[in-house]
């Protein structure tokens, strides 16, 4: 998106802020773009980075990469099994880990806590959050009658592995401050520590369909809801990652929209970008540039785009650089999910369909 037309979406948002004081409930699209396929791509592909050397075991589909607080140790999750089901149900495999710079596993935990471990975060502190976006089926819980009480909430961990807190009620979908709904990634504010969990991950067809953003404060207060399910301005249908930028403002990855969203903290609509595309992951460096992973794209999905990693800057939303999919058996490829970034600018993401984390190294 040129300046000019971040400008003319900036001035959508203030149009529409002018209409819900006058009651009036409809809200302009945004701009529809061109596919942005192409661009420089200085990035070395190391994949199959990451090995569990502790647990001798093949990695799960994974969704969650971050960095430690050091600035180069990996923090992953996975999903305990290949494919989407049953992920760690009936599972005896600690799903989140720590790996050092050569990508030698040196820690991991959470056996027998999750059903789909997704994103995972580090706050200020070192601290590991873990969402779980997922609950056991009534037909699953018929295979495995004893994981009821685990799934669609978030954990926050100790770097050892303890359990600090948990947000949600295990293994029941519903609405804050008592549960959560099948949650895509949490998130703490470096200021105050407020936390800010992404739901959901459920069908967006669904007519009762959540799209949100709960906050709670650093103890686990709940203070309020960003958003709603839909396609206008500071609406969402399936918000799969949330960072902060330079600014303390808030990314959101609207996947099913195709957009990139910037909101205030408090959620006020500034602007969106489409040309990073179906997103499901992002990063930004100190620069604010956003780093965003398309794992998506397809013909059927989003018609004319590629899955990949489009990098560009936040203040124009061009895209610079593309980072195409890795080749595999289907024509559209694979591309990972979550995605982070070290402090010498490596690029890391967990990947959902080829599994593993793959590292980009600056050429």
């Amino acid at each position: 998106m040129s300046q000019s037309s971040f400008a003319r979406s900036l001035l959508a948002g203030a149009f529409v802020a002018c209409l819900a004081m006058d009651g009036a409930q409809a809200q302009p699209a945004a701009q529809d773009v061109p596919p942005v396929n192409s661009g420089a791509n200085p990035y070395r592909v190391i994949r199959d980075w990451g090995q569990f050397t502790m647990e001798g075991r093949q990695w799960g589909g994974s969704n969650g990469v971050a960095i430690d607080k050091d600035g180069k140790s990996v923090w992953a999750t996975d999903r305990c099994s290949a494919g989407i089901a049953p992920g760690c149900l009936g599972a005896k495999a600690n799903p989140v880990h720590l790996f050092d710079e050569s990508g030698k596993e040196i820690r991991s935990f959470g056996a027998g806590m999750f059903v789909w471990p997704h994103s995972v975060h580090v706050d200020r502190d070192g601290n590991v959050w873990v969402t779980d976006s997922r609950a056991a089926s009534a037909e699953e819980l018929k295979k495995y009658p004893d994981e009821g009480a685990k799934g669609s909430a978030v954990v926050k961990f100790s770097p050892d592995g303890k359990v600090l807190m948990i947000l949600g009620k295990p293994g029941v979908r519903g609405n804050p401050p008592e549960a959560l709904t099948d949650p895509n990634d949490v998130l703490t504010d470096p200021a105050n520590g407020d936390i800010y969990i992404a739901e959901s991950h459920t069908n967006v067809e669904d007519p009762n369909l959540v799209g949100r953003i709960s906050v709670f404060d650093k103890d686990g207060k709940f203070l309020r809801v960003i958003g709603k399910a839909g396609t206008g301005p500071g609406e969402f249908r399936t918000p799969h990652a949330i960072r902060f930028d330079s600014q303390g403002r808030l990314i959101v990855a609207d996947r099913h929209n195709h957009r990139v969203q910037i909101l205030t903290k408090e959620g006020r609509y500034i602007g969106e970008y489409k040309e990073f595309s179906r997103v499901s992951g992002i990063a930004i460096d100190p620069n604010d540039n956003l780093y965003a992973a398309d794992s998506e794209s397809e013909p059927i999905r989003h018609p004319g785009w590629l899955k990949g990693i489009r990098i560009g800057s936040l203040k124009d939303g061009k895209v610079t650089i593309f980072i195409p999919p890795h080749k595999t058996n289907a024509p559209e490829g694979g591309m990972g999910e979550g995605i982070a970034i070290d402090a010498k600018g490596n690029i890391f993401t967990a990947e959902a369909t080829v599994r593993g984390v793959t590292k980009y190294v600056k050429d």
